[in-house]
């Protein structure tokens, strides 16, 4: 009875992590394309690379995961750019990329 309880405890968390992971995956996504949007060049590949995962403090003092993200952008085609952000949770903590023009 008491390895059900365990391994039921272990699979939610399993569960929840992948689910957070997911879900700072499709943020940065959105982020990333719409950045490239508002600054009318290309984004590549059509989608962001999760770069690394880390535990840190967020600003109320709980711990959280940390998600850094790549990207790369092209604004003639030919030219490839990195791009890097990073999300604390579902905050956008820090953005290296293409800006808008305006």
């Amino acid at each position: 009875m008491g390895w059900t309880i365990i391994l039921m405890i272990l699979g939610a968390a399993a569960v929840a992590f992948w689910n957070a992971s997911r879900s700072a995956a499709e943020q940065a996504t959105a982020l990333g394309r719409d950045a490239c949007r508002r600054a009318g060049v290309q984004l590549l590949d059509h989608s962001v690379h999760a770069d690394r995962l880390r535990l840190r403090r967020r600003a109320d003092g709980r711990m959280g995961l940390e998600y850094s993200f790549r990207f790369y952008w092209s604004d003639d085609g030919v030219q490839r750019y990195v791009g890097h952000m990073v999300l604390l949770g579902d905050e956008l903590v820090s953005f290296s990329g293409p800006v808008a023009s305006d």
